[in-house]
């Protein structure tokens, strides 16, 4: 496939996260009751919610996903005693039996015990469990280590296997061009006045220039690269008067605007634009994921159920004009469907110091 100079220069990002709003500014007319039923809530009014009731809930916080369908906010509690407030804002409560932090300690212990390529693990509030998966490589002793540490979990986890390995979408091709690897660019950043882009960090890792087109002239070096652990790279171009519009390729001719970087919710309906399979959509599954590649882990990932492919990596994922993540791997494709996670932006923003153009 190949793709215009001025594709690549067009993904775009814009700040640094989405602010906290004090309850009683997002509060829905007529909600005030303890009784009420909250409903018609936006996908964007439930993400902002979801982060300002977390806030204030803090370690009772037991996470919140968002019922696209029913136009509603479900937010989990340990406490009975928290439901009205809840409701009060907007939001349905759910009384579960795990808070966010136990599910998360839940996690640590699955990084200390069962770091094994070919799995993955994400948080996922509608279970209210953590969901480990296993791709086929993932068999004999290894298969035995990943058992003894989900079964010391209990009932905090559920097990699901894939049916293809989990990789980063890297691959020799088109789109931003390395050496000898392609990838996809993510969004455009600014740092210091100067422009630059995010793009994967194994992609960062595998080349230190970069062209927008095969056997093209250099565009851009990676000046930072951050995998595995994260997955992110940070590329200033050559040119510092580069045209890098804050925009989005949405591979129909048209262009999606980026204004801001915000966290993912679960449930939030998203979409992913990447060079090899162009614009797909689905929604978020999971979040503070981890993924063992064979070639390392990567944590703090956002987990969809969005498809990609090799050449995808460094995409963007994002919500209508917010800057969500950048491809990092997976499993499957976009003509059987997969799982993919990806590298929140706001969390390297803010490690690069970059803002918007």
């Amino acid at each position: 496939m190949t793709h215009r100079r001025t594709t690549t220069r067009r993904t775009a990002l814009a700040g640094a996260g989405v602010a906290a709003l004090a309850a009683s500014a997002i509060l829905l007319p007529n909600a005030n009751a303890a009784t009420a039923t909250p409903t018609g809530l936006n996908q964007a009014t439930a993400v902002k919610l979801a982060s300002t009731l977390a806030t204030h809930l803090g370690d009772r916080a037991a996470g919140s996903y968002y019922d696209a369908q029913a136009k509603r906010l479900i937010v989990n509690v340990t406490d009975p005693s928290d439901a009205d407030a809840v409701r009060a804002a907007g939001a349905v409560p759910r009384t579960v039996k795990y808070s966010t932090a136990q599910l998360h300690a839940a996690t640590v212990t699955l990084n200390k015990q069962a770091r094994i390529p070919g799995t993955a693990w994400s948080v996922d509030p509608r279970s209210d469990k953590v969901v480990v998966t296993a791709d086929p490589t993932v068999t004999g002793a290894k298969r035995t280590k990943l058992d003894k540490a989900v079964t010391s979990l209990g009932d905090k986890v559920t097990f699901r296997r894939t049916k293809s390995p989990f990789k980063p979408y890297i691959l020799s091709g088109d789109a931003i061009w390395g050496s000898g690897v392609r990838c996809s660019l993510g969004f455009n950043v600014t740092k210091d006045g100067a422009p630059y882009f995010l793009t994967a960090g194994h992609c960062g890792n595998a080349s230190q220039t970069w062209s927008d087109s095969q056997g093209g002239s250099e565009v851009g070096q990676t000046v930072d690269s951050q995998f595995p652990g994260t997955d992110y790279a940070l590329v200033q171009y050559d040119d510092p008067n580069s045209d890098h519009t804050s925009a989005v390729d949405t591979y129909d001719g048209n262009q999606q605007q980026i204004t801001h970087a915000a966290d993912a919710t679960v449930g939030e309906q998203v979409q992913r634009s990447g060079s090899t399979s162009g614009l797909h959509g689905g929604s978020v599954t999971g979040l503070d994921a981890t993924v063992n590649y064979s070639e390392g882990t990567v944590n703090g990932l956002i987990d969809t159920n969005v498809c990609a492919e090799p050449g995808d990596s460094g995409g963007a994922l994002f919500d209508g004009d917010a800057a969500l993540g950048l491809t990092s791997g997976g499993s499957g494709d976009c003509s059987s469907g997969g799982e993919t996670f990806f590298q929140p932006v706001p969390a390297a923003l803010s490690a690069e110091g970059a803002t918007i153009p």
